[in-house]
């Protein structure tokens, strides 16, 4: 499949997953006939113009969806960097007519470089009598896309954060190995905002990855909800590595300064979660699985099944984040985040 098909592909799975119409997602991609930035018919102008076109009628958040589909896979040229900005900034003049949903910026967080990086987040609900509850997507989502869930969160009573995986959106962290540090630096700078002692990850696709490490490490970490998350044959499974879509590979050597597949590979392998380590995820673990996952391999599920005390599945018969069954997924996740949050009382399993 060339790249400008399988953008096309993956979008209307994406435009699905975020509440767009089949109908309306096929008639803008009919319309797009290059990947060339400063093209009026290329794929950034053309999402970005139906992004405009949203805003100009006043609705804000189907203007957020256009535009971050523009900027999909990440923002790696000018257009797309416009509508990432786009896709911000609207987003921010829409929360502004909302009760209580905030902008919280994070700056000088340690990266896997030994650099300092900045982490942006919307949040609601922040008291330090709440207990934290932390969403964050994976390498091609932005926090955008989630963060419309924020007043339905602080309803259920938690204190809401919607922040980005290391190198996606405004998330200038580097992506590597120890990426999953940058959970717990969160929790220290919100110590004062939330009751992080009693902390849920709901942390999609390879933001699940890091959840689970940080879970080994971070007692504050009470709970993690996940959906197609990788694991460890997903970094190191050689035969599995050629079925992997372009555009995950692509994006993954963007998010991690890789050169080339090779430099790719090589950090990859860095990132494999070890039995020994999910050994010490002592906590509920929910896991949403896709029966026909393009991306992550079942294995990383079976290996959760052997070494983790507390695990369930949700599958089902869907493409990698069963967008198809997001109203479904939604209601399952919801679900058991509350009943483990206010039926179990977060307790953490003994050592």
């Amino acid at each position: 499949m060339d790249h400008l098909a399988e953008l096309k592909e993956f979008a209307r799975l994406h435009a699905q997953g975020q509440g767009m119409t089949a109908e309306h997602a096929a008639g803008v991609l009919a319309r797009i006939t290059n990947d060339t930035a400063g093209d009026p018919d290329s794929w950034a102008q053309v999402w970005t113009a139906e992004g405009r076109a949203a805003a100009a009628r006043d609705d804000l958040l189907d203007a957020c969806r256009h535009y971050a589909l523009a900027r999909f896979p990440y923002h790696g040229d000018a257009d797309r960097e416009r509508a990432q900005r786009l896709c911000v900034d609207t987003f921010d003049q829409w929360r502004r007519d909302q009760d209580g949903i905030e902008r919280l910026e994070f700056k000088d967080i340690d990266g896997t470089d030994g650099t300092g990086g900045t982490i942006a987040c919307w949040a609601a609900g922040l008291d330090r009598s709440r207990p934290l509850l932390i969403v964050m997507g994976g390498i091609v989502s932005v926090k955008e896309q989630w963060a419309p869930l924020l007043p339905l969160l602080r309803k259920l009573g938690f204190a809401a954060v919607v922040a980005e995986l290391p190198g996606v959106g405004e998330n200038t962290v580097t992506y590597g190995p120890d990426s999953w540090r940058t959970l717990s630096f969160l929790l220290d700078r919100l110590a004062d905002r939330a009751r992080v002692s009693d902390t849920s990850m709901l942390a999609l696709s390879f933001s699940g990855h890091l959840a689970l490490r940080a879970a080994a490490d971070d007692p504050r970490i009470r709970r993690v909800l996940t959906v197609g998350a990788p694991v460890a044959d997903f970094f190191t499974d050689e035969a599995w590595w050629p079925r992997v879509p372009g555009i995950t590979t692509d994006t993954l050597r963007r998010l991690t300064g890789s050169e080339d597949l090779t430099e790719l590979r090589h950090r990859l392998a860095g990132f494999a979660l070890t039995p020994e380590q999910l050994r010490q995820v002592r906590i509920p673990v929910r896991y949403v699985a896709s029966s026909r996952d393009e991306i992550i391999p079942d294995t990383d599920q079976a290996l959760l099944r052997r070494t983790l005390g507390d695990v369930r599945f949700k599958t089902f018969d869907d493409v990698h984040g069963s967008p198809a069954h997001l109203a479904s997924m939604r209601r399952w996740l919801f679900s058991q985040l509350l009943w483990l949050r206010f039926a179990r009382r977060g307790t953490r399993s003994a050592s």
